[in-house]
């Protein structure tokens, strides 16, 4: 093996670009890191302490360098790709004990365990052969210690954000650009960087990844989930990292049912098993309430009294979920255009879930399409808008602003209704924001929760919020009749709203609070949004098994 010192004694530019790539890939297995915590604890509780973890490993790795470099005898950088290869290691046996560590505290943990050494590290070693290679020291102490350290947090910080505008275009594109591969990825470029025979070390942890991690999207990986799984009576269907996050399709074998997952939160299920006696719906079942109480947009009377008629209707539906409720407007024969930002959950929905063909897909950011849309010279208006957004365990606060929401406004028809499912704790304050905000733009609207209030604890349930531009008129629901139900019982049961919530309570204007959201202040929401998640967290571990979640 070469000696060490022989990175110190190359040319300045060598030490620097060596210096450099350091950085660029602790930047990059940074945000890697977090894609592969999210299937287990959720994206957004992921996040909570990761960037002040992050911050502080980095500056305890540039401020120690020194002691680093003299206790390793200046070997240190070598040992960068080995822990880099034996992060997904421990990541992998860590969290198998997500449920007992719990949330927060399980990320917190993993991070401490896997990815803060190797950001320490790789920031140390950084340091030094940065400083190295400009060798600023004739300049004095101050220039020769602070130029290094802003290039450095220059160079870290650019790269973080280029690798997150890559991998949402690039990631599940190949094997190695998927979760689990670009953790096999990012230590082989740490080795191109860093070669030397202590990657031997490595080996163990090499073929540990290729050949048991099941995260894996491979062949034969997969059959050993599948093995794992079975187990737990469930099935994997398909897989695939997306711009979302992590989507996979799960059939429970027992109970009957297929979900489509994304992270650690279900964008909706169906049952599939038969039973008997009973004649399977048009469209199928979903497994949850909420799906089907979208659909009673069709049922709120107009204002003119006089009867709709859905050959002549059409529909806007803003996420898409496994296509319950778009799929039952088709059914109904409604133009519907579905816009959706993840072609995968698109596909999936399609391919796993019976999702009509005969629609108009966009697949494009709801932002977007809302802001071109009303601006068009002709502004297409909709019947019906469906407003179903809910993922990664928060609403993504920025749909329901007043701009957001006054764009919807533009784009429904004046005797038109507009229906928003709320997926939150009704106790926090961005509930009452958001139902202040809908309310401030549409003068009429009804609140009614999936199920009766427990009035025990956190209130975590999910609301569809009805709403018309019709101020003077009541919103009231036609009774329902047996067309309506496309043949299921289920939607007989739930589809006419039941358990309606008194706007009133959230009139209420919090100290300190605002009484309506705009597009400004949507960072104010981001600690209510972390307490929601892991509250969301806590219920999806009672909906499916830990295993099942772990596996991913």
């Amino acid at each position: 093996m070469a000696p060490f010192r022989s990175i110190y004694e190359q040319e300045p530019k060598r030490q620097l670009t060596v210096g450099a790539a350091l950085l660029v890939l602790a930047a990059f297995y940074s945000y890697v890191f977090l894609l592969t915590l999210a299937p287990v604890y959720g994206s957004t509780p992921s996040h909570i302490f990761h960037g002040y973890g992050v911050g502080i490993a980095g500056a305890a790795g540039w401020f120690a360098k020194e002691h680093i470099h003299r206790l390793s005898c200046r070997k240190a950088v070598y040992a960068v790709p080995v822990l880099a290869f034996w992060l997904p290691v421990l990541q992998y046996f860590v969290s198998q004990q997500s449920s007992a560590l719990g949330n927060p505290t399980g990320p917190v943990i993993t991070e401490v365990l896997a990815l803060y050494p190797l950001v320490l590290l790789s920031v140390a070693c950084a340091g030094k052969l940065v400083q190295s290679g400009l060798n600023l020291n004739q300049h004095g102490d101050l220039v020769a210690e602070h130029i290094p350290l802003l290039g450095s947090y220059v160079v870290y910080s650019a790269s973080e954000h280029l690798i997150k505008a890559f991998l949402s275009r690039a990631i599940g594109s190949t094997v190695f650009l998927s979760r689990a591969g670009l953790q096999i990825l990012i230590p082989i470029l740490y080795t191109a960087a860093i070669p030397s025979k202590a990657l031997l070390l490595a080996i163990p942890s090499l073929l540990f990844s290729l050949t048991t991690n099941e995260h894996l999207p491979l062949g034969y990986t997969t059959t050993a989930l599948n093995n794992a799984l079975a187990e737990e009576g469930f099935a994997l269907v398909a897989r695939q990292d997306s711009t979302t996050g992590y989507v996979s399709v799960l059939d429970n074998l027992d109970d009957g049912f297929r979900v489509m997952r994304c992270d650690h939160s279900l964008l909706g299920g169906q049952w599939f098993k038969k039973r008997p006696n009973y004649t399977p719906p048009t469209v199928k079942d979903p497994i949850y309430a909420v799906f089907t109480m979208l659909e009673a947009v069709r049922l709120v009377e107009t204002a003119t009294g006089a009867p709709r008629v859905d050959a002549e209707t059409n529909a806007l539906v803003i996420g898409l979920g496994i296509g319950t409720t778009p799929g039952a407007l088709i059914a109904h024969g409604i133009d519907t255009t579905i816009v959706e930002i993840d072609p995968i959950v698109h596909m999936f929905a399609e391919d796993y879930f019976g999702l009509p063909s005969n629609h108009t897909p966009v697949i494009e950011d709801a932002r977007a399409f809302v802001d071109r849309a009303k601006s068009a010279p002709q502004v297409k208006q909709y019947d019906y808008i469906v407003h179903d957004v809910f993922t990664g365990g928060a609403e993504p606060v920025e749909l329901f602003t007043y701009e957001f929401i006054s764009g919807l406004h533009a784009l429904l028809k004046d005797d038109g209704v507009i229906a928003l499912n709320y997926a939150g704790d009704l106790t926090l304050y961005p509930t009452a924001l958001s139902i202040r905000t809908i309310k401030s733009i549409f003068p009429t609207c009804r609140l009614f929760r999936e199920e009766a209030s427990s009035e025990v604890g956190p209130d975590f349930t999910n609301m569809v919020i009805f709403c018309t531009k019709s101020p003077s008129f009541p919103l009231i629901f036609r009774d329902p009749v047996p067309a309506d139900f496309l043949g299921s019982r289920f939607r007989a049961r739930y589809l006419l709203p039941k358990h309606e919530v008194d706007a009133a309570r959230f009139e209420v204007v919090e100290q300190g609070g605002r009484k309506v959201l705009h597009d400004k202040e949507v960072n104010r929401l981001h600690k209510y949004q972390d307490r929601g998640a892991l509250e969301h967290w806590a219920i999806m571990r009672t909906v499916l098994p830990d295993r099942v979640w772990e596996g991913w």
